[in-house]
């Protein structure tokens, strides 16, 4: 029995007590019976729905308890009171009593069984509303606490760096450094203070999506891009696990972004440096599922079930060591509603990690990628063989997309070695590569020369696609055999022109 949702009854005349107990047992009702003044409050302050008394019992000392109790209740509360009462409702008397006992509900006697079974449902909904308002005042306190923890992080290095800009004979190195500091905490504040504005838009349905037909895969490597400071900053492993082909929904793009990389947030905070993360992608017939999953700390049963609620960060850590407001997964909820979509948490409890799943509904792919696909299809635009080379996984699998989207078969690996690999194997010539120069276990110069002597990539056409842009950078790529030379970030619609002329 649950203590906060049982009503007290008091009524020690003949068989009173009991024939209420078994009417409320039959509407559902659960409840307890004092057999004795004093026990009333006693049962009160363990808990209760609501308190059901019959008039024969209010007498001074009854009275006196109860006023005393009902007067300390804490703001949230107001306990219904069920009187049934065969005496002159409406007697001077009468009134002074209820009265004192507040928040009442008369029930005159005789009454009927469903009569009394309905007033007991009744007063028993409403105070479960009275305990709900207790819960969103004790996550509004500690959210109150909580944005003030997080407003006084970044305000001590401001406040700080204010005092030393007033010192004589400050250099100008220390002066830039100091300017840095005031810069990277006002953008600290600036996002907390647009998250909660970001929440509050959402929540009151003030958010107007741009609903457009999105590739998935493209959603997973721009939440990864934003989330990707955070996870390096924690010396985390993410793994990317995307689908073998296209899947499309229908969304905001900044939206569904957000939505993941929120997730991917929360589990680079709850995970402890050197952990594990894992996001990937779920195709049915009728729907895609995110996943990300983490080795982190995990969560109890109870705090699964208000991770979506307002200020549950509260609810995992104490001591708010992980930071943040605890709202970007109710932001996440909010927004996943609007997209038609659900999520879930799961968790084996505390130490065992978490794994949160993003359901969308499949949409048609956009008339100009289907036009596109008919085309080709009908032999006018031949598939062309594009390898990509870069150990920057994100930048890799963008390029890839993008390219795969184009019509092109893409193959993207991340070393010298693994491109070897797939140049020895290949039993059809390889159209294009596109290698990145600072390769971990080769220089991207020295794999363009290997390349050379393989007879799959012996005539590709060789893209450097590199961050160095200087004249002796684009000399060294010549003299490797590379025929082009793009700098990072690539101007796609040049890259594009390349690989239209190719042979």
């Amino acid at each position: 029995m649950n203590v906060e949702d049982r009503i007290v009854v008091y009524a020690p005349t003949g068989k009173d007590a009991r024939l209420i107990a078994q009417v409320l047992a039959r509407a559902g009702v659960d409840s307890v019976v004092c057999m004795r003044a004093g026990e009333v409050s006693e049962r009160l302050k363990e808990g209760a729905g609501a308190l059901l008394l019959v008039d024969e019992v209010l007498d001074h000392a009854l009275l006196k308890g109860l006023a005393q109790y009902l007067g300390e209740q804490p703001t949230w509360s107001d306990l219904p009171v069920l009187v049934m009462s065969t005496r002159g409702l409406d007697s001077p008397d009468m009134r002074q009593t209820y009265l004192q006992l507040g928040n009442v509900t008369l029930l005159e006697r005789p009454l009927q069984s469903v009569t009394l079974a309905s007033a007991a449902t009744s007063s028993l909904r409403a105070r479960r509303r009275q305990y709900a308002m207790r819960e969103i005042d004790r996550r509004k306190d500690e959210f109150l606490a909580m944005l003030a923890h997080e407003l006084r992080n970044p305000l001590a290095p401001v406040s700080a760096a204010s005092d030393l800009l007033k010192l004589p004979n400050l250099d100008r190195d220390r002066i830039r450094q100091t300017s840095e500091i005031i810069s990277r905490q006002v953008k600290h504040m600036t996002g907390l203070i647009d998250d909660l504005l970001d929440v509050s838009r959402v929540s009151r349905g003030l958010v107007t999506l741009n609903m457009v037909a999105l590739d998935a895969r493209q959603i997973v490597t721009s939440a990864v891009e934003q989330a990707r400071p955070l996870i390096d900053a924690r010396r985390h492993r993410l793994t990317v696990r995307t689908a073998p082909s296209i899947a499309w929904i229908e969304g905001d793009q900044k939206r569904l972004v957000q939505i993941l990389a929120n997730v991917l947030n929360n589990a680079a905070k709850y995970t402890p440096e050197g952990g594990e993360i894992v996001i990937g992608m779920e195709v049915t017939e009728a729907q895609l599922t995110y996943t990300v999953s983490d080795n982190g700390i995990g969560m109890a049963p109870h705090v699964i079930g208000h991770i979506f609620d307002m200020f549950a960060q509260a609810e995992r850590t104490s001591d708010r060591t992980q930071g943040g407001l605890g709202i970007g997964l109710a932001l996440v909820k909010n927004l996943v509603q609007l997209h038609g979509g659900t999520v879930a948490a799961y968790s084996g409890g505390a130490g065992a990690g978490s794994r949160f799943e993003v359901s969308f509904p499949l949409a048609a792919p956009p008339a100009s990628v289907t036009d596109t696909s008919s085309a080709a299809a009908g032999g006018a635009a031949p598939s062309r063989t594009v390898l990509v080379v870069d150990d920057n996984v994100d930048a890799a699998m963008m390029l890839g997309m993008f390219l795969e989207l184009a019509g092109y078969s893409v193959q993207v690996v991340h070393d010298a070695k693994a491109a070897l690999g797939i140049a020895n194997a290949a039993t059809h010539p390889i159209d294009a590569c596109l290698l990145d120069i600072g390769l971990p276990d080769m220089d991207g110069n020295a794999l363009a020369r290997r390349l050379r002597g393989i007879d799959a990539t012996a005539q590709s056409t060789l893209i450097a696609i590199t961050g160095y842009g200087q004249e002796n950078d684009r000399r060294k790529t010549r003299e490797a055999g590379f025929d082009q030379h793009h700098v990072k970030p690539v101007d796609m619609q040049k890259l594009m022109d390349t690989l239209a002329a190719l042979p």
